[in-house]
């Protein structure tokens, strides 16, 4: 069994700008890892029909950027440009893991055949996590602190605690509007059984309906409204966008502004 316990960080000045820089290079690595999927796509791909083939010679197609060979890539990487060595290499990896698959999802689709849009580079302030795809052990979770590769302890709020026999598969550590967040991946690998001696009668069985008009409606008649969140911040946020809209491009007062409506949309979030 799976879950995912989201804390609170409350780092020093000095992880808050070894953090932002990360998420920097991270977000370079992934714009360049897809410009060289768009390179490839753009030249390797052919809109000729059957009878044009027949009068031309056909270029020998170029090997296609992978997993792999991206990921060999990154040594030539860390060989250019020296700060990407104080990134582990695992959380560069998972930038190239993003790329595998948001430009396969674009091409092949998923599982079921859906395909997404068009990848977008990212902008600034557009690349928001980073991912610890190793395991921490035990012993690096003491009391309010947690120890992550390459940074050292970082206080979290414990607000609940981890359960007994779960390990911690990965961490990723995500930048939002009002401040940062680790979230744990957490695998059990004895799963309960769910089997019951119950046997569901309608005398202990209810029926849940879930509806427009109300949030879900049960067979006994009990209704549970919507809590329309998004409804009730609207004239707020309708305010908070207007400023937003007055403020000069790239000042200060903007950016400011900016903060405020991430602040609006995460409290809705939550």
């Amino acid at each position: 069994m799976r879950l995912a316990y989201q804390y609170r960080l409350r780092p020093t000045s000095q992880q808050i700008a070894r953090f932002e820089n990360w998420l920097d290079l991270c977000r370079r690595q992934y714009n360049y890892r897809l410009a060289e999927r768009f390179n490839w796509w753009e030249k390797n791909r052919c809109d000729v029909d059957r009878f044009s083939i027949i009068s031309c010679s056909i270029a020998p197609l170029k090997n296609r950027p992978d997993y792999y060979s991206q990921k060999r890539d990154l040594t030539n990487t860390k060989t250019l440009f020296l700060e990407y060595k104080e990134l582990p290499s695992h959380t560069l990896q998972d930038v190239i893991a993003r790329v595998e698959k948001t430009f396969d999802r674009w091409l092949k689709g998923d599982i079921k055949g859906f395909k997404s849009g068009c990848p977008r580079f990212k902008g600034a302030f557009r690349y928001r996590s980073l991912a610890f795809p190793d395991p921490i052990k035990p012993e690096h979770v003491q009391g309010k602190f947690i120890q992550l590769l390459k940074i050292g302890k970082v206080k979290m709020i414990l607000h609940r605690p981890i359960p007994d026999g779960f390990k911690i598969k990965t961490a990723t550590i995500t930048c939002k509007a009002d401040g940062w967040y680790i979230s744990l991946s957490l695998e059990d690998v004895t799963v309960p059984s769910l089997t019951s001696d119950i046997i569901p009668v309608p005398d202990n069985t209810v029926g849940i309906d879930m509806g427009l008009k109300s949030f879900l409606v049960t067979s006994d008649n009990q209704e549970v409204e919507i809590p329309q969140h998004y409804r009730q911040a609207e004239k707020q946020l309708k305010r908070l966008q207007r400023q937003l809209s007055r403020k000069k491009k790239g000042s200060n007062r903007r950016q400011k502004s900016i903060k405020r409506v991430a602040k609006t949309h995460l409290k809705v979030a939550n």
